[in-house]
């Protein structure tokens, strides 16, 4: 884990102002050298330094320690990262809910945006049954929100239709892109209603009308996809929904004035 020097000693005459410092963001999920997605998170973390100056102070936290109070409190993203089942579904939906309500910037990739949407459906819609068949095999259909896909995505690349003027076509800047998967599991249509009705926003598609971007508007950045944007290209170019997770956490940290102002 990373740690940190402590913050310099004001100069006389001058007030004291939060310390400068990098961005840091929360990478949740069980990270394995087996994952194609947790090989290039690192590629993608040098590649916003080295081609758009930003750089991420990133730490890796196991869903496990996720589940812990205030575990990612204080980082200036959340990035909920492929590679379900998660060895604590409660602390995959802790860190998303932290964020929820902490306006931290979050996005959620793959497991990411299944269970981003298993939160909000538990914790803000009262569907507290609200289901996913990879960790809870034996629910009742009917309780369901991420269900088995008719055809599994495991390797496909395909289109998505993004809505105008929603934060996903601002971030991808076209209303159509092409992208990759790794998943096997989508969201059941049932209770996508239900979502919809208490705010969450629904702004990408494939071909057939399947949900495959969600957003929160009125959250500084929320978003999620099915897709799984880590894996375009060769990891030397940064997928434009990692860059925008990125100038969001440095847009957080900015916050935080950094410099020494005088008395």
């Amino acid at each position: 884990m990373n740690t940190h020097p402590d913050s310099p000693t004001p100069a006389p005459g001058t007030t004291a102002r939060a310390a400068s410092r990098l961005p840091r963001i929360a990478l949740v999920g069980d990270r394995s050298p087996h994952v194609k997605s947790h090989v290039r998170i690192p590629m993608l973390l040098d590649a916003l330094a080295e081609r758009d100056g930003l750089v991420l102070d990133a730490y890796w936290i196991p869903s496990g320690d996720a589940e812990q109070p205030g575990a990612v409190e204080g980082f200036d993203a959340v990035w909920l990262i492929p590679g379900s089942p998660y060895a604590s579904e409660a602390g995959a939906l802790a860190a998303v809910r932290t964020a929820r309500e902490g306006g931290i910037p979050f996005l959620g990739t793959c497991a990411g945006f299944q269970h981003a949407m298993i939160e909000y459906a538990r914790d803000v819609c009262g569907l507290t049954r609200a289901a996913h068949a990879e960790n809870d095999p034996t629910a009742d259909p009917g309780d369901l929100l991420i269900a088995p896909l008719a055809c599994s995505l495991v390797g496909h690349e395909g289109a998505v239709r993004v809505t105008p003027g929603s934060l996903a076509e601002a971030v991808l800047g076209a209303e159509r892109t092409t992208e990759r998967y790794h998943c096997n599991y989508g969201p059941d249509s049932r209770h996508l209603d239900t979502l919809r009705a208490h705010g969450m926003r629904f702004t990408g598609e494939d071909e057939d009308g399947r949900i495959r971007i969600l957003e929160l508007p009125g959250h500084p950045f929320f978003m999620a996809t099915l897709f799984q944007p880590e894996l375009a290209g060769d990891g030397s170019r940064p997928h434009p929904v990692v860059r925008a997770l990125a100038r969001a956490a440095a847009a957080r940290a900015a916050l935080a004035p950094a410099a020494l102002t005088p008395a």
